[in-house]
């Protein structure tokens, strides 16, 4: 009986804190929703209130015309896209490479490749900047994703994914005359779709949020990303408005809450698992 109610107290102090910490996570983006649906004069009023009196559109409206939001979401998934693709395709190659052939070189190349994880981008931006310059690709979408078409952490973990699976399956399907590339599309991919899922949920997000780089590769209106806009958001006026700002903010995280939330559970379960075998 002590045992039962003890194991009750603490379910209830576990769900407990974990609604006080899932409160704090989203506390602002519920401030920001808020904000987003409020006009000027009801945002600067005291005492502030966080539920709007009246749900006011006219910042989205204006937000969206004032930066042509449109054209930056469409900017943003295209880039998103293709660095999603083009990730995972050289990440599923690469991967499949390292762990189920043997080659000249294969644990140096492996190294060199874990070894880019160590330099951020901060660090290769200068040199990224001067090579793609010098094949005219500036403010362009091929400037844009050519420097994140591969990831390490991709081929590293589509790597670590492979090995677990049994290499006498690969036995098994050369016996029945299965080539290599046939035993990679017919079989290790299908029985990799919630690591892929993942993966390329986190990929897109990266490029989704990627805002250094699109600042120093572009620098036409037509061919910014959303994340620009947002910026472009705050010195469109002489004093900012808060309300446009985060209607603006919301509009560019919606996507991204709508892909997570898709693939929620391909992501928790392709990503948390992996490394555990080896």
């Amino acid at each position: 009986m002590r045992k039962s109610r003890k194991d009750l107290i603490n379910k209830i102090f576990t769900h407990l804190l974990l609604m006080a910490i899932s409160f704090v996570v989203l506390m602002p983006i519920l401030l920001a929703i808020s904000v987003s649906f409020q006009p000027r004069n009801q945002i600067f009023s005291y005492p502030p209130s966080l539920i709007p009196n009246r749900f006011y559109f006219g910042n989205y409206i204006n937000a969206w015309n004032l930066v042509n939001m449109d054209r930056l979401l469409l900017n943003s998934l295209l880039a998103s896209g293709i660095v999603m693709i083009g990730k995972l395709a050289l990440g599923v190659l690469s991967g499949y490479a390292f762990s189920h052939f043997e080659f000249k070189y294969k644990k140096t190349l492996f190294f060199a490749i874990l070894f880019t994880l160590m330099l951020p981008m901060q660090v290769r931006v200068v040199p990224l900047f001067e090579f793609v310059s010098n094949l005219g690709l500036a403010n362009t979408y091929s400037g844009l994703v050519l420097p994140f078409l591969a990831s390490a952490t991709t081929t590293f973990l589509m790597r670590q994914h492979f090995l677990t699976i049994p290499k006498s399956l690969m036995e098994s399907a050369q016996l029945d005359g299965c080539g290599p590339f046939r035993f990679l599309f017919q079989i290790l991919i299908p029985l990799s779709g919630p690591t892929l899922a993942g993966l390329a949920t986190v990929n897109f997000l990266v490029m989704w949020n990627a805002y250094l780089w699109p600042l120093i590769i572009l620098n036409s209106d037509e061919m910014k990303v959303a994340q620009q806009g947002v910026k472009m958001l705050f010195t469109s006026a002489s004093e900012r408005d808060w309300g446009l700002i985060m209607a603006g903010t919301i509009m560019v995280v919606i996507p991204t809450l709508v892909v997570f939330l898709l693939a929620q559970k391909f992501f928790v379960k392709g990503i948390a698992t992996q490394g555990l075998k080896e």
